[in-house]
């Protein structure tokens, strides 16, 4: 018989790339849940019972159109979930509901010990801050370009001096709106010029620019690799995914491994990470997104990206 213990999908409404995995799961006939916390109250309920059972956590989520039970769920494919911001109710009470429900709903979740998380969310919030990162890299071996975390404006300019070319990243993506337009912050040369006494107000992150050729996506799922080159032309290439030429490529063994380590490290079971290709053809270390996107790759490539989701998740163990 079948094995027909669900996967659990938390995810936001819209998900094109979460929808990719479901039907992979949908095709094996694995059965799916899938939640959004924001959708808490008559959209989604939740009941959880400790120390009255023998599971350490038993009872159910509903939502409007399934339920399952949490003894139950096989793995938990952590996407993209957003959090209610109860916008209806004032201030004070929306403080509190918002962290009743991020400790309740969160917390329940996260006692399922027992399943496979792609990946915890814990582990993914580790996982997310750029200067741990720079130096995990380098411990590893990866080729780290000079970096520099500051809030100093005389530090900030000497190292702007220092190299060629700097470029400053945020330290982390923020929803941010300039005049009620939304504004992405993309990697941006920098000169010295241009650095103010402003620059003390928070951490900034400046970055000796690479002279590379391409760059490269590596997704990893499980002990799967997934090395996709891009060639763009461009200082970031998100910027216009519609002149982006792409081609799969091998990884160094060396550097597969690295990677691979990397992810040990923190306990995750998936991650993207971006790699920068220099002219000499060394790659360069630029960052993980232990949740970052793939959907739009898969076709193009014709990776099974997707696939291996599925399989991962339908394994229900940490491979």
């Amino acid at each position: 018989m079948a094995d027909q213990r669900p996967v659990l999908v938390a995810t936001e409404a819209d998900d094109c790339t979460a929808d990719m995995v479901i039907t992979e799961l949908n095709r094996r006939e694995v059965p799916v849940v899938r939640v959004n916390p924001a959708d808490m109250g008559p959209g989604l309920t939740v009941s959880a019972r400790f120390g009255s059972c023998p599971a350490p956590v038993a009872g159910h989520i509903r939502t409007s159109s399934r339920s399952v039970d949490l003894t139950r769920i096989r793995s938990v494919y952590w996407r993209r979930p957003t959090w209610p911001t109860f916008e209806h109710l004032g201030p004070d009470d929306a403080r509190y509901a918002v962290a009743q429900t991020r400790y309740g709903l969160g917390g329940i979740l996260y006692a399922l010990d027992a399943a496979l998380w792609v990946n915890h969310p814990q582990r993914n919030a580790a996982a997310d801050y750029k200067p741990a990162q720079l130096a995990l890299a380098h411990r590893l071996g990866l080729a780290v370009p000079p970096t520099l975390v500051t809030n100093d404006p005389d530090a900030a300019r000497a190292f702007v001096t220092r190299y060629d070319h700097v470029i400053y990243k945020t330290l982390r993506w923020t929803p941010y709106q300039r005049a009620g337009v939304p504004l992405t912050g993309w990697a941006d040369l920098v000169t010295a010029a241009e650095l103010d006494e402003s620059v003390a107000v928070v951490p900034h992150l400046f970055q000796a620019a690479i002279d590379k050729v391409a760059d490269l996506r590596v997704l990893i799922v499980g002990r799967q690799i997934f090395a996709v080159r891009i060639e763009s032309g461009m200082l970031d290439w998100r910027k216009d995914y519609s002149a982006l030429v792409y081609r799969v490529v091998e990884l160094p063994d060396r550097v597969a491994k690295a990677l691979l380590a990397y992810l040990d490290h923190f306990g995750l079971v998936s991650g993207s990470f971006d790699l920068a290709v220099g002219r000499d053809g060394r790659l360069w270390w630029l960052e993980l997104n232990p949740n970052g996107q793939w959907g739009w790759l898969e076709e193009p490539t014709g990776l099974p990206m997707s696939a291996a989701f599925a399989h991962l998740l339908t394994q229900g163990v940490t491979p």
